[in-house]
């Protein structure tokens, strides 16, 4: 692993914080709306703490935005395509509200069946929906 690649939960926490000053609101603003101490909201943001499911649906909640749609700028941040896009990555990670071009993981087909293109050397990552992750598993037999 490169020694400046930043870790999942600094990504996350960068997006959060980006999209929390974009609306203009401040963290005790944001720790009111979502039921989230500041202090651990502060944590989340700074990547010092990897918040839980539960704290990152309240944050996103609170936002106005989906844990997707995080998702999905921590992905166009942190999937670079050549040397040229590895350095802007970790530009991007240093300064998240950057202008930056990505690959884009959609994942908000919530639970259809659609057959996503595959990008040449990219993985296709398909997920479930929250609806369809809470439905229990059946067996055929």
């Amino acid at each position: 692993m490169d020694a400046t690649e930043p870790l999942l939960r600094e990504l996350v926490g960068a997006a959060l914080r980006e999209e929390r000053r974009q609306q203009g609101l401040t963290l005790a603003r944001l720790a009111e709306a979502s039921g989230v101490s500041m202090q651990h909201v502060s944590d989340v943001e700074r990547g010092r703490k990897d918040p839980s499911s539960e704290v990152l649906a309240a944050i996103t909640g609170a936002l106005g935005i989906s844990v997707f749609d995080i998702g999905r700028r921590v992905h166009q941040a942190a999937v670079p395509r050549n040397g040229e896009d590895q350095r802007e990555a970790r530009q991007t990670a240093a300064h998240p509200g950057a202008a930056r071009q990505g690959v884009v993981l959609d994942l908000t087909a919530r639970g259809r069946d659609e057959v996503l293109p595959q990008t040449p050397g990219l993985p296709v990552s398909h997920g479930l929906s929250s609806s369809a992750a809470r439905e229990p598993m059946l067996s055929a037999a």
